[in-house]
């Protein structure tokens, strides 16, 4: 069988295959309005299990043929002699052909049926399945509210094993939390409770309610430093509540730690000085690129304020998000004299469109993302980003295996490139910075 029969017949599967499925999942539920309510738990006698090995059976099929054409993709690649040169196409279309017509699409035809909701089995004639999930019926919120496992399967730098997006629904997976953080005197000094309160932000239960109740501060609070002094200087740690920490001064973080971004030595070289790393971008670069246009910005990851900080000198106004993980990050940024946002990364971004001139990110989503949850997160900020702003992505690094997911990720707003580098950053991993400009739309 030639080459060119085995892409015709990988075609052929795709599109039975594809039609398989359509017809089952389209015109089985859509058209059978006994057995959608049946999905939706509403009998007893739905073969579920059956339901859930069909689906797995065409995803197998199409993994492996999947597998096959990549092979072929990659053979190709290495082959010395162009086997199609008599014919009427080059390698290279053909290449072409098998890459954007057959692989792509089956690509995302897997990740769609991946994403497709089925209630879990758990024992004869049980199921199980997060509330309300199934409640909306537009494919788009089901998949938004899934919770994305971390593509590596450890935890997060949130130490969670995977996001949930937010639109409020999550609080039902958390009754028992949420009434003991609505449990107070109407008046009175709430409780010490801001970890029960991003516990419930980071497992998707946000925004979370008012409280009608007195927040906290230290009892030995003193004033701020000067701006002349708070920039590069760590906070007075009176001003701090220790109590939910490990830690409970600076000097403790430090010794710890020092990359969580308290060591004010090392934080003033940043983004200045070259670095042995090749990926590091310097800012004076970055903003030499859009002389005068660049005013205000995010600062999308974990850290104590330094970039804000340091664009703060060239009068840029930057917002840092900001979530306390294991050390008080959202106070010393407040603390230094900038703006921390409170926000997870699993929440819309409380800005209009076409508002910032720029948004960069380092040190919160790297190799771990689920994707999808990626593309939520990048058109999120496309949104917000006006046309002519610059994203700055800084030190992102994932496994080589995965670098070509990753790229697609970015590269699909066709933003124009400015900077783009790619370094080792150990046996198995890479590092990836670029600096993309979003084109004019309208």
């Amino acid at each position: 069988m030639s080459s060119f029969q085995l892409v015709l017949g990988g075609l052929v599967i795709f599109v039975s295959l594809s039609t398989l499925f359509s017809f089952y999942s389209v015109g089985f539920f859509m058209h059978n309005e006994d057995i959608c309510r049946h999905f939706y738990g509403v009998y007893d006698d739905f073969d579920i299990r059956s339901l859930s090995a069909r689906v797995d059976e065409v995803l197998n099929k199409m993994e492996t043929l999947q597998d096959k054409l990549e092979l072929m993709v990659k053979q190709m690649d290495k082959a010395k002699v162009d086997e199609l040169s008599s014919s009427n196409i080059s390698r290279l279309e053909y290449k072409r052909l098998l890459e954007e017509d057959v692989i792509r699409p089956l690509s995302s035809a897997q990740i769609a049926l991946r994403q497709i909701r089925l209630p879990r089995v758990e024992g004869i004639g049980s199921v199980k399945e997060d509330p309300l999930i199934n409640t909306f019926v537009i494919e788009e919120i089901r998949k938004y509210i899934t919770p994305k496992v971390n593509r590596n399967g450890n935890v997060n730098v949130y130490g969670i094993p995977m996001i949930y997006n937010t639109i409020g629904h999550a609080c039902v997976l958390m009754k028992k939390e949420l009434e003991e953080y609505m449990d107070y005197e109407i008046g009175s000094y709430c409780k010490d409770d801001w970890n029960l309160a991003q516990k419930l932000m980071l497992n998707g239960c946000d925004p979370l309610p008012r409280r009608r109740c007195l927040a906290r501060a230290s009892k030995l609070y003193k004033k701020p430093y000067p701006i002349d002094k708070s920039l590069w200087t760590i906070p007075d740690g009176r001003n701090i509540r220790w109590s939910n920490y490990k830690c409970r001064n600076f000097e403790c973080l430090l010794r710890k730690n020092s990359k969580k971004g308290f060591e004010m030595d090392k934080e003033k070289v940043k983004w200045v000085t070259n670095s042995s790393v090749p990926v590091d971008f310097l800012i004076k670069d970055v903003l030499g690129i859009k002389a005068g246009e660049i005013r205000i910005g995010l600062d999308y990851g974990v850290g104590t304020g330094t970039f804000a900080a340091r664009m703060r000198e060239h009068n840029v106004t930057i917002i840092s998000t900001a979530m306390n993980l294991e050390a008080p990050f959202s106070e010393t940024i407040a603390l230094r004299g900038l703006m921390p946002l409170y926000v997870t990364l699993n929440q819309r971004l409380p800005f209009f469109d076409n508002t910032m001139d720029l948004i960069h990110t380092i040190g919160l989503m790297d190799g771990w993302i689920d994707l999808q949850l990626l593309d939520f997160i990048l058109f999120d900020w496309d949104r917000i980003l006006r046309p002519g702003g610059l994203l700055w992505i800084d030190r992102f690094f994932c496994n080589r295996r995965d670098v070509d997911d990753f790229m697609y990720m970015f590269l699909q707003f066709r933003y124009k490139k400015h900077k783009w580098a790619i370094s080792p950053k150990s046996k198995d991993e890479v590092y990836f910075s670029a600096l993309l400009e979003k084109p004019q739309r309208s």
